[in-house]
């Protein structure tokens, strides 16, 4: 066998065992960053930007080269992320999906494992925790070797509504029942740890 031989089956075997995944996240550095990343690690990533080119690209995907993987940021320009983990998983229920936030609380961790996610981390979320998110074999996440502090998830909530209400301080405070300079005084800290 000569050398030419002996690389011919690798390059083969390599392409064979790329796992299709579907990123999507409207965080342009980021998506590249995270898509490099898991294409260094084996995967076959189809990258977009929006719940629209998400649903384009699923669309393109046949029975032999459906996304095995998934990794989904809930908060898009165009939607919201939850949607597309169940339309993925009504498709294809095998599809492992993470769900990535900036906004990161207990409600919507439920949402997401509700819609099929089989993992929640909030961002930025660390590369490899992504792939073995990805790659864990039980069906549930195991719980955060250092989980949010209680203050860490009361600002996530409170950035949440601020989020929601559009920026609008006064209906913010009215829906979080609390007085509106107090408010202000709790945007403008940074978050805690």
């Amino acid at each position: 066998m000569t050398m030419t031989d002996t690389a011919q089956p690798t390059a083969t075997a390599d392409a064979a065992v790329r796992m299709p995944l579907l990123l999507v996240d409207d965080d342009a550095p980021f998506r590249q960053r995270l898509a490099m990343m898991l294409e260094r690690r084996g995967f076959a990533v189809t990258a977009v930007a929006s719940v629209a080119e998400a649903r384009s690209a699923i669309a393109g995907f046949t029975a032999e080269n459906y996304p095995s993987h998934a990794v989904v940021d809930m908060r898009l320009g165009d939607g919201n992320g939850l949607d597309l983990v169940a339309e993925l998983r009504a498709r294809w229920p095998e599809t492992r999906v993470v769900i990535l936030t900036g906004y990161g609380n207990l409600a919507t961790a439920v949402s997401a494992v509700k819609a099929g996610a089989v993992d929640y981390l909030a961002k930025p979320a660390d590369p490899e925790d992504i792939i073995g998110a990805l790659l864990a074999t039980g069906t549930t996440a195991e719980a955060p070797a250092e989980p949010m502090s209680a203050d860490r998830v009361r600002w996530e909530h409170i950035t949440r509504v601020y989020e929601l209400c559009d920026r609008n301080v006064s209906e913010t405070a009215r829906r979080l029942k609390m007085h509106r300079r107090t408010l202000q005084r709790i945007l403008a800290k940074r978050s805690p740890k």
